[in-house]
């Protein structure tokens, strides 16, 4: 039996088509785990100037939400942190709390961004009766989005374990990357006005030089 060539293109166009498209994507990711840096004091954050990315996280309720939406054009104090495993991001996160109501006053909403998965952040605002926001980044989108990603080393990774740590499980990943701790204020326009970071995991923005920057760029 004969078989015209048209009977086929089709199909074949959309089979090369979907190849094609899962190869940019699978590249994509490659080029964003390329952006990972070797060590804390490596990383580029970004800077106040330029515009704040817009990486997909996901809720405590683990439902995907994009930053632009939870921005959703309102000035924005942005706290990356390493996870509820940490006794310093603890007590960053305890800190917050007690200044979140004058940052609320000032027109701000108080967003929290760790790479717990939304499980265990859960168990954070349980344990801490945090009320602002807290998100997942376990895919690791926004730390790298926002320059502030790198991976931890395998001799670390082992000595984290023999102190009952497991980034693997508080993740839910296997990429052991981590955040440079970092504080961010965004504008209404999405632009940064104010960032700090510090590769040093144990040493974080004071509450009262966060209240200050905060005035500051009060809109």
């Amino acid at each position: 039996m004969y078989y015209k060539p048209g009977n086929y293109a089709l199909p074949v166009l959309i089979i090369v088509l979907l190849f094609l498209q899962s190869v940019t994507k699978g590249q994509a990711i490659n080029d964003d785990f390329n952006k990972v840096k070797k060590s804390a004091e490596d990383v580029c954050p970004l800077k106040a100037g330029q515009k704040v990315p817009d990486p997909v996280l996901w809720s405590i309720d683990d439902k995907e939400e994009s930053l632009s939406e939870i921005l959703n054009g309102k000035p924005t104090v942005l706290v990356f942190y390493r996870g509820g495993w940490c006794p310093y991001c603890n007590m960053q996160l305890s800190e917050l709390r007690k200044i979140e109501k004058q940052i609320i006053d000032m027109g701000y909403q108080l967003i929290a961004i760790s790479m717990d998965t939304p499980e265990n952040l859960k168990a954070s605002l349980d344990k801490d009766k945090l009320n602002y926001e807290l998100y997942s980044d376990s895919k690791a989108n926004a730390v790298i989005a926002f320059g502030l990603a790198f991976r931890v080393d395998d001799k670390t990774i082992e000595k984290y374990k023999s102190f009952g740590l497991d980034l693997e499980k508080a993740s839910g990943e296997k990429h052991h990357i981590l955040p440079v701790p970092s504080v961010y204020i965004v504008g209404k326009d999405g632009v940064i006005k104010f960032e700090y970071s510090n590769p040093d995991y144990k040493v974080r923005l004071k509450s009262e030089l966060l209240l200050d920057a905060a005035k500051v760029y009060n809109e």
